[in-house]
This record gives structure tokens, C-alpha cells and sequence, in this order.
């Protein structure tokens, strides 16, 4: 693609960079998914709890990077908190 001006150029050099630092960011995030679940699905209260905080605090990064949206970071804890609550806090 031809990007005749040097402005132009320099905006798509940034983008590329914002580009790859978010989708960085948002892999991080969902591993962190993933383990918590691999936790919850092997019955591993404490565990589980420890990956929710550590799951909760990556979010909320990414949130104050503006990679995710408010929304979104908010539904994604709210999933995970209920799947940690329904598995242990009920079973007592």
C-alpha cells in the first residue's frame, strides 16, 4: 500500500505498534482465562481464588490501557466471579 506522505507513514508505524502491544495485552488476558478455569474445573479452591485476583488486577490493566472497554472488563470479572461462586460457596 503506498503512503506517499512521511505522515502517513508515521501513523501506520504507530498503529502497527499499538496493534501488536493490544493484541499482547488481550492474549495475556485470556490466559489468565484459561487457567482460572483449568483451576475451578480441577476443584482447586485456593488456586481458584488466587488466578481470580490475579485474573481481576489484568483486567483492570488492560481497562486503564484502553485495550478493553469498561463493559467488557466488567462482564468478564462479573462470568468469572459467579463461576468461582456457584463452584466452591455453594458446595459449603
Amino acid at each position: 500500500m503506498a503512503r506517499n506522505q512521511t505522515s502517513a507513514q508515521k501513523r501506520f508505524a504507530q498503529s502497527e505498534v499499538h496493534r501488536l502491544h493490544n493484541k499482547a495485552i488481550k492474549s495475556e488476558c485470556r490466559t489468565y482465562v484459561r487457567q482460572f478455569v483449568e483451576a475451578v474445573a480441577a476443584k482447586d479452591e485456593k488456586l481458584s481464588e488466587e488466578k481470580l485476583k490475579m485474573l481481576s488486577s489484568k483486567l483492570d490493566s488492560a481497562r486503564s490501557k484502553g485495550v478493553l472497554t469498561r463493559n467488557a472488563v466488567s462482564r468478564k470479572k462479573s462470568r468469572m466471579a459467579t463461576l468461582f461462586n456457584k463452584t466452591f460457596k455453594s458446595a459449603k
